[in-house]
């Protein structure tokens, strides 16, 4: 299975920006890690500061076959109808993911124009929420 992790604005500045909130370990060497963790998918990393690229990067991935995309929209996740319409209008299935407990932060968080158009969401648990939503793909054991 194909996993597309999309990263919105200032993700790529987790490690160094606020370390209370986001911790002191860097994103991209996370998520290499989270690849080798799991050899049988193939892991597509993606992260933007821009709105477009993102709605962009979502219609280009958004229609293969046997993909899921783990999308952390950043502070667009509060603001952006556009993405919220390009989530809406794939086909792949989308997990919204937050480093942070969002409704445990500023009010102005706790709203996601996301979550309405996605599978599930997953926030709270640092870096390891992406590794909980990339689970969300994996078949389940009964």
């Amino acid at each position: 299975m194909k996993i597309h992790i999309i990263n919105g604005p200032n993700l790529n500045l987790v490690g160094k920006r606020e370390p209370e909130v986001y911790g002191n370990r860097s994103l991209d060497q996370y998520l290499q890690e989270l690849a080798e963790q799991f050899p049988q998918h193939d892991i597509d990393v993606y992260q933007s500061n821009i709105e477009g690229e993102i709605v962009d990067r979502l219609q280009a991935v958004g229609f293969e076959q046997d993909s899921g995309i783990i999308l952390n929209a950043g502070g667009y996740t509060h603001t952006s109808v556009a993405i919220a319409d390009a989530v809406a209008a794939i086909t792949v299935p989308v997990i919204e993911v937050h480093i942070s407990n969002i409704y445990a932060r500023e009010p102005f968080r706790h709203k996601s124009l996301l979550s309405p158009v996605c599978k599930g969401i997953v926030a709270g648990f640092g870096l390891d929420s992406y590794r909980l939503a990339l689970h969300s793909f994996l078949p389940a054991i009964d």
